[in-house]
This record gives C-alpha cells, sequence and structure tokens, in this order.
C-alpha cells in the first residue's frame, strides 16, 4: 500500500478506510482546552472561596504552582539545551525582589515614595503586571550567564552560574534601602486589597494562571524552529553550528526565557509568603530547582511537572524533621545519580508513555465533522 502525502481523507471517511494519511496541523484543539482549564480554575476557586479547601491545602497548592514554574524555567537550560547551570534561584531572587518594590511602590504605605501611587484596589488589574516586570528584569540578568556562556560548558557553566548566583546575593545583601540581610516585607498589602475588593484566592487563581501560561509558552517554544536549535545544542553544538545553526542567538534566547520564568516564580513567592531575605534564595533552592529537574527527567517538559508535585509533597512530609530534610534532599539527588540518572520520564513526555490516552483525548476535544450530503440529481 503507498502512503500519500499532503492528502486529506474525503469527509465523513476514515484515514483507515481510504488508505491515506491525513494532515496533522499541529494544531491543539484550543477552545475545548481552554474551557477546560478555566472551569477547573473556576472549581478550585470556589472550593477555596467557600472553605472547603482550607489555607493549609491552599499553600501546598500555591507551593506546587511555584515550583512547576521554577523547574519547569530550570529543564530548559539544564535539559533541554544540555548546559549545566547550578544558580538558577539567583534570576528568582531578582524577580521576587523587583516585583516586591513595585508592588510596595503601587499599592503599600513604603519607604520608597511613602504613600501608594495608585489606589490598593487597582491591584487586581496592575497585579500580574507588576509579576511580569519582574520576569523581565530577571531575564535582563540572565545576560550574566548568557554571554559567558558563549565559549564554556559543563563544569565551567555550572561555576559562572554559582558565581552570579552569590554576586546577586551579595548585593541584594549590601542594598540597604532592600532592607540588606534583614529581608523585605509589605507585600501581602496587595493580595489583602485584592481580597478587599473581592473575597477570592487570588493567589491561588494568580498562580494557576501563570502555570499554565508558562507551560504553554515552554511547550510551544520547545515545539518551534527555535526549539529544534536548543535540542540541537544539547546532542551536539559543534555540528549545531555546521549545519548554520546560530547558537550563541539561541542560548541567548533560552538562558534569557528560562531567567525570565524564574523571576516570575519568585514574584508569586514573595507574594505569597510577605517576607522575603536573601537567604531565601541561596544555593539550597537552586539544589531544590536542580533536584527537581532531574527527578522528572532531563528534558521532559511533563517530568518537570510531576516532580514538582512530588518534591512538594515530600517537602511537606518532611517538615518535622526542619534542618535534617537538607540532608535527605541532596541524598535524594545522589541516589537519583546512581540508580536512575535519567530521572522519570528521561527525554519523552508524559502523552509518550500513553498514546493510547493521547489519542482518546484528542478525539474527545476534536470538533466532529457533519457527513457529506448530496444534492439531488448529482
Amino acid at each position: 500500500m503507498t502512503v500519500r502525502r499532503n492528502t486529506v481523507p474525503a469527509r465523513g471517511v476514515g484515514a483507515e478506510e481510504t488508505g491515506e494519511t491525513a494532515i496533522n496541523t499541529g494544531k491543539l484543539p484550543g477552545l475545548p482546552l481552554l474551557i477546560l482549564l478555566l472551569g477547573g480554575m473556576a472549581l478550585i476557586g470556589t472550593l477555596a472561596a467557600f472553605g472547603v479547601i482550607n489555607q493549609y491545602i491552599q499553600s501546598v497548592l500555591m507551593s506546587i504552582g511555584i515550583n512547576i514554574i521554577f523547574a519547569s524555567s530550570l529543564n530548559i537550560v539544564n535539559g533541554s539545551m544540555g548546559e549545566f547551570s547550578c544558580g538558577h534561584a539567583g534570576f528568582m531572587a531578582v524577580g521576587a525582589y523587583v516585583s516586591s518594590v513595585l508592588s510596595l511602590i503601587l499599592f503599600a504605605d513604603n519607604k520608597f515614595l511613602g504613600a501608594p501611587l495608585v489606589p490598593p484596589q487597582t491591584a487586581v488589574f496592575l497585579f500580574p503586571v507588576v509579576i511580569i516586570i519582574g520576569g523581565i528584569i530577571a531575564a535582563c540578568t540572565g545576560l550574566l550567564v548568557a554571554i559567558p556562556s558563549f565559549k564554556t560548558r559543563d563544569d565551567y557553566l555550572a561555576i559562572i552560574t554559582i558565581a552570579a548566583n552569590y554576586i546577586i546575593m551579595t548585593l541584594i545583601n549590601n542594598l540597604e534601602i532592600l532592607g540588606a540581610s534583614r529581608g523585605l516585607m509589605g507585600m501581602k498589602a496587595a493580595v489583602f486589597a485584592m481580597t478587599d475588593l473581592l473575597p477570592l484566592p487570588w493567589m491561588l487563581l494568580w498562580i494557576m494562571v501563570f502555570v499554565i501560561l508558562s507551560v504553554g509558552a515552554i511547550q510551544r517554544l520547545m515545539g518551534s524552529v527555535l526549539g529544534k536549535g536548543i535540542a540541537a545544542i544539547r546532542y551536539d553544538e559543534i555540528s549545531a553550528e555546521i549545519m548554520s545553526v546560530d547558537t550563541n542567538r539561541i542560548k541567548l534566547l533560552a538562558f534569557m526565557f528560562s531567567s525570565g520564568l524564574a523571576g516570575i516564580a519568585g514574584g508569586l513567592f514573595a507574594h505569597i509568603l510577605g517576607f522575603i531575605n536573601p537567604s531565601s534564595f541561596n544555593i539550597m533552592k537552586s539544589t531544590e530547582g536542580m533536584v527537581m529537574v532531574y527527578l522528572g527527567g532531563m528534558g521532559s517538559l511533563s517530568g518537570s511537572v510531576l516532580s514538582a508535585v512530588f518534591f512538594t509533597f515530600l517537602l511537606e512530609l518532611l517538615r518535622p524533621l526542619q534542618i535534617l530534610k537538607w540532608v535527605f534532599i541532596p541524598l535524594l539527588l545522589i541516589l537519583l545519580m546512581q540508580f536512575r540518572p535519567e530521572g522519570i520520564l528521561g527525554h519523552r513526555e508524559l502523552s509518550d508513555g500513553f498514546p493510547q490516552c493521547k489519542r482518546f483525548i484528542g478525539a474527545m476535544l476534536r470538533k466532529p465533522r457533519p457527513s457529506p450530503t448530496r444534492e439531488k440529481g448529482t
């Protein structure tokens, strides 16, 4: 049987019956999927607003969302591009402090300008703008790593990223206007202003929105031509350059995109706690990100999401151990490297392991086409 390319079966006739291969446009069924996601968000928000989901469960769900963004962003560099970044928490710190300062200036009485710059009730509309600005500044800070990475790889890049993390922490520790080592607080004013206007679990809702946008953006990136270039660098950078791939440009964009998402995670993290200090973004925070990336599988977006969920629950279970949990977390990384270095999913996605489920979901969400009708006399 010959399979013809670029052919579409007749209406109402399956591809199996005609022997032809249907064209796959690569587009997801956007509207039904969007309705499904919005329905899930509305359900969780309603349950939280009526107290069915208590504050503790909400805090765990918010931590899961932040870890998903943080781990997925690091996976772009460490997994998809095959580099070795060890200081990703530094970019999270930049986003956290920039978003916090903007939030204080706009919505709260602060030591920078005194009175709030805009009415606090406008936080409902301006809060995502504040978070995105923090992510943009963090992306610009990613240039500290992107430019030196042009001529370095592996262990040398790891040293550069660790140095960048310590540079950021040292700068924050010596900036008295940001509270230095004492930290910065007061970001909860924006959250309280949104709650006073409309009593909803705003932080939970915003985190779910940013998780969906971040995961969707990463998926679109890795499915694009730029994403293929990122994968080419992972396999062989020299061969990619020979094949006319602009590796320097791709590294620059990948590092900046990854750093920007980490900054968004940092801004959300700061507004959940209402207090941040430099020790919240030290090398141990970067270690958490690496554990989640390698646990889920390098280059696997689904693996990063699953590992973030598992790792957050593990941290909650180890919370009674207090400082001893930092013995078990690095030990988990050592055991992972020894017995399953490829992680849970490796380079595969969750849909690769369940192709029947993928086809079933696609068939359920795909809009059925009407059967053809013949006119009289034809």
